[in-house]
């Protein structure tokens, strides 16, 4: 996948945290990863559709209608968990990587892991650590806006940590000076 644009208000030498986002087949026990994408700070992004095991059989129909994703593209599209496995490790080796939901995400990745007998090359942490109290108060709004600007076509992975990084940027760059 291509390298998109940091967003116009990020100060050109600020380098943003590298961002992760997993979208799954539903929601509590028997949901399992489906897509893990990322943002590094850099710009430059991934996404790969995860090729579910056999035994990985849950699936939650209101799920599907917010990622878009059927099962049977994930059989046909899918890649293996190892070979999703190794690229994050090559690609983030050593980094933190920040997410917003870091309970499920971090269930959902150590059951990729698991599934390739691997272990993560990188730190997961939950993206709030980074904010400050006022950046948290005012998230959930700097978010809509960003995704309104951002007019992506799709819930997916990688575009949701394009919004997550573009939102953290916007909370973190000084306003405009009304002189």
């Amino acid at each position: 996948m291509s390298a998109l644009p940091l967003p116009a208000n990020a100060a050109p030498h600020e380098e943003a945290p590298t961002v992760l986002d997993v979208e799954a087949s539903g929601f509590g026990a028997g949901s399992y990863p489906i897509e893990v994408g990322y943002r590094l700070g850099d710009g430059r992004s991934y996404c790969s559709l995860i090729r579910p095991l056999a035994h990985w059989t849950h699936w939650d129909p209101q799920a599907e209608r917010i990622h878009h994703v059927k099962r049977e593209v994930l059989l046909e599209r899918g890649r293996e968990p190892a070979i999703v496995c190794r690229h994050l490790n090559d690609a983030l080796r050593d980094l933190t990587v920040y997410c917003d939901g870091w309970a499920h995400d971090y269930t959902w990745l150590a059951m990729l892991y698991d599934a390739a007998d691997m272990q993560p090359a990188f730190k997961l942490e939950n993206l709030r650590a980074l904010l400050t109290e006022p950046e948290a108060a005012h998230w959930h709004i700097v978010k809509q806006q960003v995704t309104t600007e951002l007019r992506l076509q799709r819930h997916r992975a990688s575009a949701d940590a394009r919004i997550l990084q573009a939102t953290l940027l916007r909370l973190r760059s000084p306003l405009p000076s009304r002189a």
